[in-house]
């Protein structure tokens, strides 16, 4: 068995410690460990080439917080790998294996004793590329004094035109990222659906609203200062009209199976504090 390590940029050097003492437990229990040589670099080590450790782990790892996953996920999203996030700081939505008890759970993994969450992955059709987002996509003003129209059509037909600051279009499991703090509602990640959130709209009667993910969105922004972000680690200018979908196949997540989504709620947003 063999898995690709993914270290988080900004704390790769801080994480030669951490990566080394889990890579001696991989290899202790006969599991073969790759590094993307970007990563690998940073910490003074041999490693391979991204695409090519992709190729040849079964199993790819995030070693930081949920900025590493999500962009691990984006990145890796055509070999069809499941991935663990092993998180090296505060606890995330994603990343719920620390460091201090990864000898537990890989002797579980390898006994069968682990659950692969399955999360909805968006695709992005824009001058002929494809793009992919795990969390969202945001489309977005250039121009700070400046609001622009954003107009979205289904498969079945017009929908609306946003005209504000912007607007996200979310995943799931990407909800309780811009799209929370942006006013769009919790949405349980391993269910299916697109959450469209106005930001700063200029009418309040333009509200957050879920769709099926069956659907088919066609966006177009009026303006020509606009931009695409993807996950927010991705920005294109957007000049062009955007065709979003659900992703044919889903993103693999690891985790215990212990794990509790809500827990991670109860923790991350302080519900039920007092209680």
């Amino acid at each position: 068995m063999t898995a690709g390590f993914v270290l988080k940029p900004k704390d790769t050097i801080k994480l030669k410690e951490t990566f080394l003492k889990i890579k001696k437990v991989f290899e202790s229990r006969n599991i073969e460990v790759l590094i993307d040589s970007v990563s690998a670099k940073a910490i003074g080590l041999l490693g391979v080439e991204f695409n090519d450790m992709c190729e040849a782990a079964d199993f790819l790892v995030a070693l930081g917080g949920d900025g590493t996953l999500i962009s691990l996920a984006r990145r890796s999203y055509k070999f069809n790998k499941p991935i663990l996030g092993i998180n090296a700081g505060n606890l995330g939505f994603l990343t719920d294996i620390n460091p201090d008890n990864i000898e537990e759970f890989i002797d579980k993994f390898l006994n069968g004793e682990y659950r692969i969450d399955e999360r909805m992955v968006i695709e992005v059709e824009y001058k002929d590329k494809k793009l992919y987002a795990f969390n969202d996509i945001v489309i977005s003003k250039e121009v700070i004094s400046s609001m622009i129209h954003i107009r979205v059509d289904t498969n079945e037909s017009y929908l609306n035109t946003y005209y504000g600051d912007g607007l996200i279009v979310s995943t799931p499991t990407g909800s309780t990222a811009y799209n929370l703090s942006a006013g769009g509602p919790v949405v349980y990640p391993l269910t299916e659906g697109f959450v469209l959130t106005p930001i700063c709209p200029h009418s309040l009667t333009q509200r957050p609203l879920i769709l099926p993910s069956n659907f088919v969105l066609e966006i177009e922004v009026k303006e020509n200062f606009a931009k695409l972000v993807i996950d927010g680690q991705e920005i294109y200018n957007l000049d062009e009209k955007i065709k979003v979908k659900k992703a044919l196949n889903p993103a693999k997540l690891i985790h215990r199976v212990e794990r509790n989504y809500f827990d991670v709620l109860r923790k991350k947003l302080h519900w039920g504090d007092g209680k």
